[in-house]
């Protein structure tokens, strides 16, 4: 079976494991939920018209752990999931793809978390989340993998385990210990309003941690509804309201159109590659796991411009190749593919 093992970038078992090992000195630990989606068999309807659902592996951390592997970088995977049948899938996931899953643990007396995701023909998507509550919201302080955290070069979060305790104490002290072993504190909020007891919870809960990151991604709707309906694209806007004195970097995406940085020094724009895309889940993942593992390898980027330019260019071909596929973790490119896609994309 060893010898027959292959990653997406065609390495065998042994390379790859020889690549992790020297990559541990950039491992990106990703803290938070990991769940089942269900999307319907067909594209287009709400949820009440689908006439059937297909199980994926979904949330937010975890694709970009798996994404950050994908890619050739080194990452670990820090969560709670239910002790069934779904929550063992899910391990078993993360480690085919590489991925360190010794910081997950295993709820006995709760479910791992589904959610039932689709895209509807007006191009909304519409969320069923099942968490009363769900494995990932149990997480304690006392359980959390402290080598591992102190082993990050980058620890990444969200914001979905913040709305209840257990585990938003568990991510505090996560965070806090990350900090103190040096880590750059990366926070992606995917807002998820529907989790949220209100809008205004949300956007409280959301900039409670705001100015502990070094490095933050928001999409152009975050940015609407933290800062309660100004306008996305304004830089005075992004700079005056969303920038803290501590931030490495700040990065607004828009899709399909690319996205725009921000730090102390320099901001501008990198465009994105134009693509057909047929299911745009796990597109901010691939996103941000492509920035991620540049920066990883190279911290010295938050200073350089051009390098960190080029890390955006790729960070958007992840994101492109992503949405050709269904299902995020699925659809997560190697590095390999996404090389071929900007020198094609640079080419034309």
């Amino acid at each position: 079976m060893a010898g027959n093992l292959t990653t997406g970038g065609g390495e065998d078992l042994l390379g790859d494991m020889n690549r992790k090992s020297a990559n541990m000195d950039s491992l990106v630990v990703c803290f938070g939920e990991f769940l089942i989606d269900f999307v319907p068999t067909v594209g287009g309807v709400s949820l009440a018209e689908a006439p059937a659902f297909k199980k994926a592996p979904g949330g937010a951390p975890a694709n970009v752990a798996v994404c950050v592997s994908r890619l050739g970088g080194s990452s670990a995977f820090i969560g709670k999931v239910g002790d069934d049948e779904f929550g063992h899938m899910l391990a078993n996931i993360l480690k085919e793809n590489y991925v360190d899953n010794t910081g997950m643990r295993f709820d006995q007396s709760a479910r791992t978390a589904l959610a039932f995701v689709t895209l509807r023909a007006d191009g909304e998507r519409e969320f069923l989340f099942f968490r009363h509550p769900s494995a990932d919201m149990r997480l304690h302080e006392s359980e959390l993998d402290i080598n591992l955290i102190n082993k990050a070069k980058i620890f990444h979060y969200g914001s979905i385990s913040l709305i209840e305790e257990p585990c938003r104490s568990a991510q505090l002290a996560a965070m806090t210990i990350a900090k103190k072993s040096g880590s750059i504190l990366s926070y992606d909020p995917n807002l998820r309003l529907p989790l949220w007891p209100s809008a205004e919870a949300a956007r409280e809960g959301i900039m409670s941690i705001w100015e502990q990151a070094d490095l933050i991604k928001v999409s152009e709707d975050e940015i609407t509804f933290l800062t309660e309906g100004c306008d996305p694209y304004d830089d005075n806007v992004v700079m005056n309201k969303l920038f803290h004195p501590n931030l490495k970097l700040l990065i607004v995406t828009e899709g399909s159109a690319g996205c725009r940085y921000y730090t102390k020094a320099f901001k501008g724009r990198v465009p994105g590659i134009k693509v057909k895309a047929v299911d745009t889940t796990g597109a901010g993942d691939a996103f941000v796991g492509g920035l991620l593992s540049s920066l990883a390898s190279d911290l010295n980027l938050f200073q350089d411009e051009k390098g960190l330019r080029e890390a955006l260019a790729f960070a958007n071909a992840c994101g492109a190749l992503t949405v050709t596929g269904r299902g995020a973790i699925p659809a997560l490119p190697t590095k390999q593919a996404v090389v071929d896609a900007l020198t094609k994309y640079n080419a034309s």
